[in-house]
């Protein structure tokens, strides 16, 4: 029996509007998001506070930077980071053909509730899983979240620590979430200790992004 997915304890469509935004913000900042930021700006308010102070925080920060700035910014938080990444997987399975498999079994989640991904899209990208969990199939979406809990935790804190303006983005999605417990806390603190896995084999039929390794293996 496939393990139950639990209940949260936001409605569905606070969860709705609270991955969707999450989505929408974690993007490449481009003219299409200023476009929808006075729509964005409604959506804080509209939830509890544990969940709409971290989208206001990046709404906030991404309206007052010049769009160069926020996009040079994007660009050494989540291209240039290890620990910043945002295609979930890799902190579960590092570089490695395990990952290959991982991103298989999303994908058939994705084609079995009619979602069909662009050429360019891997379906561990968070901003992809945060859409089809806010459109799609919203307890589909959740089980990938908590299957990739320990990843986002990482990413979390990450964020919090080089003072990100997209960490009120992250600290949104994760207060969706059941806190941690049990094996995803032992999960964090082993990436914190060891960093996701490497194997350079078997790793191009799956599309693995390359990110150049940082300093401290960040």
């Amino acid at each position: 029996m496939a393990p139950r997915v639990p209940t949260l304890k936001y409605s569905e469509d606070v969860l709705t509007r609270t991955w969707q935004s999450a989505s929408i913000l974690l993007e490449y900042p481009d003219e299409q998001l200023l476009g929808q930021m006075e729509l964005l700006t409604q959506v804080p308010d509209t939830l509890p506070p544990e969940l709409g102070s971290g989208l206001r925080a990046t709404i906030d920060h991404l309206q007052r930077q010049p769009l160069r700035v926020s996009e040079s910014d994007y660009v050494d938080t989540f291209d240039n980071r290890r620990r910043g990444c945002l295609f979930l997987t890799y902190f579960s399975n590092g570089e490695t053909r395990k990952r290959g498999l991982a991103l298989l079994r999303i994908k058939q989640v994705y084609t079995r509730a009619g979602l069909v991904l662009t050429e360019d899209q891997l379906p561990d990208h968070l901003c992809v899983v945060l859409e089809f969990a806010a459109t799609y199939d919203q307890q589909a979406g959740l089980k990938i979240l908590l299957d990739n809990r320990a990843g986002l935790e990482l990413l979390r804190l990450h964020l919090i620590d080089i003072d990100s303006p997209w960490s009120g983005a992250l600290k949104a999605v994760c207060a969706t979430l059941p806190p941690l417990k049990g094996k995803d806390r032992e999960a964090v603190q082993r990436l914190i200790a060891e960093g996701p896995a490497e194997e350079q084999v078997g790793l191009s039929p799956y599309g693995v992004p390359e990110m150049p390794p940082t300093a401290g293996g960040a």
